[in-house]
């Protein structure tokens, strides 16, 4: 039931860079398949890593760079190139026209919002850091500024696309590619924009990695079997996989999408985000579980649907023993339904994308939505026993559910800083 007088969101265009491939079509093949983008990395090992594997998405540079020149956006941080892959694609998506850059025509009703944890960091350390040390800080040119601030992928889409409602970079952790998506959300709702580009971002670079592997958060028991190493609700995880890359949507107002005879592939009825306060089980690295419960029960609240209606969870589960835990919560913030739903996670075929995994998340929970189907999680074979006695391993798919009746999903992101967020989406009708 749609809540009266409230805007109806949508999700009207897609666009990905990761591990297990780029653009939708290649996404969306691996998910189905149970692909794993995760490989070794030579440079981890030289530089003394203990966990020597990640996922890094392959994007040709040479190809791109036309958009890289024309942008000046050739020497920029590799988390705004992903962050500008992903939203060209989106916007070309949604059926969109990039306008021409030398137009003086801005809209003042579409803006972005895109959010990074360590956006920066890669150009900081290979430009700056040497530039600086070595006394040659007039060869760093003049968009060296621009191309390492957080905003930057936020800014540089605005650039590309004119966008001139705001531009909204923000970062909470490992929750922020899904807080990305619920800010657009709420400025469609409240009637001060019609449509945003959306999404998170993250860098490979070893220095963004390395206080992961210096506190023995990552995977190190599989440098020398590296697809088998994210290992979500599995008894054998050792820690979560780091990867990279970038998930952006277009997010849009019903009306004004319908105006332009648009793809309508999900509609956003559900949205909620909080914090733990660090306080009662919550720290800077684990989530005040009681939060958690109140976010995910605030977004079904919001979405104005009963518990019993959510057909499939898109977990957070990142392949560490707090697993169990979310597992926990879940059940919790359900009420221990009789039917439980199915969950599932991502993480297991790209690794933990970081600030981009829960825009990344919510585009395989809108493609599976879209397309009917639900994707695996690999290498759980061997369940948690924990999480096995309080979910039916029928239910947590090991192998792809073709043809499947899905209404309603739950994506849900948990991070550092005991932040959460959670999005309610539902197979859209034109009601």
């Amino acid at each position: 039931m749609n809540k009266v007088g409230v805007k109806r969101v949508v999700i009207t265009g897609m666009g990905i860079i990761s591990p297990i491939g780029n653009g939708i079509q290649s996404f969306l093949q691996s998910i189905k398949e149970g692909k794993s983008g995760i490989r070794f990395i030579p440079e981890l090992k030289e530089l003394g890593f203990s966990s020597c594997i990640g996922g890094v998405p392959n994007i040709d540079t040479e190809l791109n760079n036309d958009i890289f020149s024309k942008y000046e956006l050739t020497e920029a941080d590799i988390s705004i190139k992903y962050a500008v892959l992903a939203g060209i694609e989106a916007w070309k998506d949604a059926g969109l026209k990039i306008p021409d850059k030398y137009s003086t025509y801005t809209n003042n009703n579409y803006g972005s919002v895109v959010g990074t944890c360590s956006g920066g960091a890669e150009i900081f350390t290979r430009k700056l850091v040497p530039a600086v040390n070595n006394n040659s800080i007039k060869r760093l040119g003049s968009q060296i500024i621009e191309n390492t601030m957080h905003s930057g992928s936020a800014a540089a889409l605005s650039n590309i696309l004119a966008l001139s409602n705001q531009t909204i970079s923000n970062s909470s952790a490992c929750a922020t590619g899904t807080e990305s998506i619920i800010i657009a959300v709420e400025k469609i709702r409240n009637g001060t924009a019609d449509l945003f580009i959306a999404g998170g971002t993250d860098p490979y670079t070893p220095f963004a990695w390395a206080g992961f592997d210096s506190m023995r958060l990552l995977s190190r028991k599989f440098n020398d079997h590296p697809t088998i190493s994210s290992r979500p609700m599995s008894q054998s995880s050792d820690g979560f996989v780091a990867s990279a890359g970038a998930g952006m949507v277009v997010v849009e107002e019903l009306e004004h999408a319908l105006l332009r005879n648009a793809t309508i592939y999900a509609e956003i009825i559900g949205i909620a985000t909080n914090a733990g306060g660090q306080r009662n089980g919550g720290s800077m690295t684990a989530s005040n579980p009681d939060k958690v419960v109140e976010c995910i029960k605030n977004a079904i609240k919001d979405a104005n649907i009963d518990n019993s209606k959510i057909d499939l969870i898109s977990g957070h589960l990142t392949g560490t023993k707090l697993d169990f835990n979310e597992i926990s919560n879940w059940l919790n913030a359900l009420e221990s339904p009789k039917s439980l739903p199915y969950i599932n996670s991502l993480k297991s075929m790209t690794g933990h994308m970081i600030g981009a995994a829960g825009s990344a998340e919510t585009i395989a929970a809108v493609l599976q939505l879209y397309y009917q189907f639900i994707h695996p999680t690999i290498n759980c074979e061997d369940l948690n026993p924990e999480i096995a006695k309080n979910w039916d391993s029928k239910k947590i798919p090991i192998k792809l559910i073709n043809s499947v009746n899905l209404q309603h999903i739950a994506k849900a992101s948990f991070g550092f800083g005991d932040v959460n967020a959670c999005i309610i989406l539902k197979k859209f009708e034109n009601k």
